[in-house]
């Protein structure tokens, strides 16, 4: 006789439609229980019909505070996804949160950060993907049923009874809309199909281009779009909330097709026989697959099974943290596509962390120093963040970083085509930390390397920014062919102006250029350059990467710094991938890496970074970076962080702490017969 298995104590956070049928899962389920709910309304008429069996509980908080709850299914609209999955993991409980699991891939990054930190399961709701009828479908695929796949079709629409603007889908500041209610779907499905076909868990597609119809309320009332697979599949999705579709799933090989009504409901949501047809020329297999199971049973299932055996995520053909995030960077290309930003995740409304809190300051993660020429001290990191695109997704990484301790923020004019000074202008504005902050510009990028364009495109950042005044300045590149005075007095008229109000300095620029500019400032009372970006790494970098970089890793150039005391904020401070295993003296499959950093030099150099780091305990990339921050005058590191896994993967840098001979030992390899600890 089998015992029954141990039983997860599932919580229910908000009532609804969906949680509704999610507790009939879960009293069919062999993993699960039903015992609390958590609703704003507790007194609602109808809740303990509803959900028998679970307490009522007064608000999500309390559901979270119960100790006899062991797992939160979240089936709140989209936008609080993210900030109740974090406040779930923070309390220890582990989370089955329906789709789509946050409004972007970013929003989901910070879920799943937060799930790993607190050792919690996470999973994203598609229950179709656990039902017995999803792996029959795949098993036909990879067995060639209609030989190679070539196209993809797959639908998900309904037609509301009219336009009403109450409800959340139709709520551009409930995220209403049909891409993330149930386009999720249709491309979940394309993304498993061309993943099948190429005998992976999942695909994804290299192009996704997009379009919709925007209705009155601003959401996206009928909507398709084009994935394109490498290998050559092409798949056509779509979805629709005013407008009814067939929803037939339809798999185009070179020997045939099938076809799937209604995929995702599978045999239905109590059980049934579902239907896969293979259509061939000549002749149609209709494959049957019956399940007496619930729908939703199979999800609460596999989340049971995950919980107990101490996973985190789900197991195939489940979504696992990879399978939503790559979901969601097609949905955010979707909604890009048709410039689809909703209300929600504005500046004028985004005005707390991703997990509902206000910003803290405070933090003494990263500490801060000073830096000659700064009124104020500055954290020992400087943040990049070029590639966010939107307030929300930015506005994740930003605060993180703050609420850790730094506040140094490095923008360019050129970056983003603004969009990053823009980004920051409004973090900055929103959060209400100007005056806590210290802000990197940067200007006169090639072809525009004039004297008069400095203030001409200064004037544009400050508008950007939202601030009369910034606190370093960069010219980003140098034009020899221009005299080095003239530089000098059109950045030294900014600082009389009040407009730059701390050092100035030269991005990519030679010591020549920064020695003669000096000269020339102090010949004539003029303020003088006081800071240099120039790339600086463990690992010198053979030849430019852009045209017109320059490094200042030699040992010439650290001499010069080191005497001159220069600050150094230090680009490309982590040799772009070298200190990982994406190099190699056997890996040369990227050609930046090999034409930018591949020297018996620089390998040697790695070689001593993996070897402390071992015996430190902490990545070889950690080591490049405190070698940066350990040199004998100022250098701060510039980093680029995506992810906030990455973020604070790079702090464990802060970590390590290398004496003079340390640094010695990397760069070259002497001192060699040195006790080391």
């Amino acid at each position: 006789m089998t015992s029954k298995p141990e039983q997860i104590r599932w919580g229910i956070l908000g009532p609804g439609n969906i949680a509704k049928a999610f507790a009939g899962g879960v009293a069919h389920s062999r993993t699960g229980t039903l015992v609390a709910l958590g609703a704003r309304n507790p007194g609602k008429a109808g809740l303990t019909e509803a959900f028998p069996g679970a307490r009522i509980l007064d608000g999500y908080e309390a559901l979270l505070g119960a100790p006899d709850v062991d797992a939160i299914y979240i089936s709140t609209p989209h936008p609080s996804h993210a900030e109740w999955a974090i406040k779930a993991a923070e309390a220890g409980k582990h989370v089955l949160c329906e789709k789509p699991l946050g409004l972007t891939a970013f929003e989901a990054d910070a879920m799943i950060h937060a799930a790993r930190k607190a050792g919690t399961f996470l999973g994203e709701a598609f229950m179709y993907r656990l039902h017995p009828q999803t792996a029959r479908l795949v098993e036909l695929v990879r067995a060639g049923a209609i030989g190679d796949i070539k196209m993809i079709k797959s639908s998900f629409g309904f037609a509301m009874p009219g336009f009403m603007p109450e409800h959340r889908l139709y709520a551009k500041d409930l995220a209403g809309g049909g891409i993330l209610d149930i386009g999720g779907y249709p491309v979940s499905m394309a993304r498993l199909i061309a993943g099948a076909a190429a005998g992976k868990p999942f695909a994804e597609p290299d192009k996704v281009v997009g379009a919709a119809h925007l209705g009155q309320s601003g959401v996206d009332e009928w909507a398709s779009a084009l994935l394109h697979f490498p290998g050559g599949i092409v798949a056509e999705v779509s979805c629709s909330i005013s407008l009814a579709q067939d929803n037939v799933l339809r798999i185009l090989g070179s020997k045939g097709r099938i076809e799937v009504a209604d995929f995702w409901y599978a045999g239905g949501q109590q059980g049934g026989t579902g239907e896969i047809r293979i259509i061939r020329p000549g002749v149609t297999e209709v494959v049957e697959v019956k399940e007496d199971g619930w729908l939703y049973a199979f999800e609460v299932d596999a989340a049971g099974e995950a919980i107990l055996g101490g996973r985190q995520e789900f197991a195939w053909p489940g979504m696992g943290w990879a399978d939503s995030l790559g979901n969601l960077r097609v949905l955010d290309k979707w909604r890009a596509a048709i410039g689809l930003e909703y209300d929600i995740e504005k500046p004028a409304k985004r005005v707390h962390t991703i997990s509902g809190r206000k910003l803290r300051s405070g933090g003494t993660a990263i500490p801060k120093r000073g830096i000659p020429g700064l009124p104020r001290p500055a954290s020992c990191l400087a943040l990049g963040f070029e590639d966010f695109r939107t307030f929300s997704s930015g506005a994740i990484l930003l605060d993180a970083y703050f609420e850790a301790g730094g506040n140094l923020f490095d923008t360019a004019f050129v970056y983003g085509s603004g969009y990053t000074e823009t980004l920051l202008g409004q973090w900055l504005k929103n959060r209400g930390v100007r005056e806590q902050s210290v802000v990197i510009g940067k200007g006169a990028h090639s072809p525009l390397c004039y004297p008069d364009v400095i203030g001409k495109q200064l004037t544009q950042s400050l508008e950007r920014l939202q601030t009369d005044h910034i606190d370093v300045y960069f010219m980003h590149r140098d034009n020899p062919d221009v005299p080095v005075d003239e530089f000098v007095d059109a950045m030294d008229r900014e600082v009389k102006a009040g407009r730059i109000r701390g050092p100035f300095g030269g991005s990519n620029w030679t010591m020549e250029r920064m020695d003669e500019a000096i000269a020339y400032a102090e010949r004539t009372g003029k303020q003088k350059p006081g800071a240099l970006s120039n790339n600086f790494s463990l690992a010198e970098m053979l030849e430019p990467i852009w045209a017109g970089c320059v490094t200042s890793s030699s040992d010439e150039w650290k001499a010069w710094l080191t005497a001159r005391q220069m600050p150094n904020f230090a680009w490309s401070s982590q040799g772009r991938g070298f200190f990982t295993d994406r190099a190699g003296r056997d890996r040369r499959d990227n050609e930046e890496l090999v034409r930018v950093w591949y020297s018996e030099r620089n390998f040697g150099r790695r070689d001593r970074a993996i070897e402390l780091a071992k015996r430190l305990g902490k990545s070889p990339i950690h080591v490049a970076l405190a070698y940066v921050l350990a040199q004998p005058f100022p250098s701060v590191p510039l980093i680029g962080p995506r992810t906030l896994d990455e973020l604070e993967d790079s702090l464990q840098a802060l970590d390590i702490s290398l004496s003079p001979d340390d640094l010695a030992w990397l760069d070259s390899g002497s001192d060699q017969a040195r006790a080391r600890a």
